[in-house]
């Protein structure tokens, strides 16, 4: 049995009413968004995040309606806001299929994820869910906030290791933690344990983020190379922030002209990855991976065995140890 099919094994008959649901939750009277919508479902991921909502919420309960309208309303709000990532990055691919934004341009992929996040806002309302569409509302304003940090930093290349953890935790981890805030809130658990579900949220996702940025440096795929996808759109991330923080001015100033490069060779990736490896930034941060999973662990064990948690459990483990 796969990882995924071990995280999914308790919720799989959630998971199969979830479709439907989901799909219900995107109809349309305009024809065209019914294409971009059905096509948006097919190509569908992992569904991490309403897995996350489903477990966290049987964790601490009985799931009900109130957990497939999270569920619904944080993958309607993550989906509008990769739709509008890709527009703003001009992307033409999303997860090794063509984006919105290449098929119909960009003008048609905005009012797209407009339509997405509006579908997200109405089902909150239509099912007086004000405290869900709370929780995630905060995460799509720290999102946008991440972005633009990122943004303004990425252009002076100057991102210090706080500055780093701080767009992760805006980007990435703080919608990870409104999915296992909205689990616990479907199940009408106290403010308390909300928290407690949502700090364990952050640290996952901090720590699923970190392992992200890991690709660009470590053999992770067939033919035995890292990405360097990262490195291509000078993006400064941890391993590499770590090793120019342990290096002279001259080595500095090499690396940073390189990173700069708009076209980079393959010697170039292979340069900034061999000293990044050699200056103990990959150690560091696979270190730092390690303790946001211990911690993440640590919220999880306050609370008593059941197969949600074991599942989650190996969420975690997931999280550091794939491939992709």
């Amino acid at each position: 049995m796969s990882q995924i099919d071990k995280i999914q094994a308790p919720i799989l008959e959630e998971l199969k009413k979830f479709d439907p649901f989901f799909k219900e939750s995107l109809k349309s009277n305009a024809p065209l968004l019914d294409i971009i919508t059905n096509y948006i479902l097919r190509r569908k991921g992992k569904q991490m995040r309403p897995i996350l909502v489903f477990l966290t919420a049987k964790l601490n309960g009985e799931i009900n309606k109130s957990t497939y309208t999270a569920a619904s309303l944080i993958e309607l709000l993550h989906t509008a806001t990769l739709v509008h990532d890709d527009v703003v990055d001009r992307s033409d691919l999303r997860r090794g299929f063509f984006s919105i934004n290449a098929l119909w341009k960009s003008k048609i992929a905005v009012l797209a994820g407009d339509f997405l996040l509006s579908k997200g806002l109405l089902l909150s309302v239509k099912n007086s869910e004000y405290e869900l569409l709370r929780i995630v509302s905060e995460a799509v304003k720290e999102m946008a906030e991440g972005e633009l940090i990122q943004l303004e930093k990425a252009r002076r290349l100057n991102i210090t290791e706080e500055v780093y953890f701080e767009i992760i935790s805006k980007k990435t981890a703080t919608l990870i933690a409104s999915c296992s805030a909205c689990g616990a809130k479907s199940v009408g658990c106290d403010d308390e344990t909300v928290e407690k579900m949502k700090k364990f949220g952050l640290s996952l996702g901090i720590a699923f983020q970190i392992k992200d940025d890991l690709f660009d440096y470590q053999k992770m795929n067939l033919i035995g190379k890292p990405t360097g996808n990262d490195l291509q759109e000078k993006k400064m991330t941890l391993p590499l922030i770590y090793a120019l923080n342990k290096s002279d001015n001259s080595t500095r100033r090499q690396i940073l002209r390189l990173v700069r490069k708009d076209k980079k060779k393959q010697k170039d990736i292979d340069f900034i990855v061999d000293f990044v490896t050699k200056t103990g930034g990959v150690d560091y941060t696979i270190n730092v991976m390690n303790k946001y999973k211990t911690e993440a662990i640590s919220y999880l064990n306050q609370f008593p065995d059941n197969d949600a948690k074991q599942a989650l459990l190996e969420f975690v483990n997931y999280a550091v140890e794939r491939n992709k």
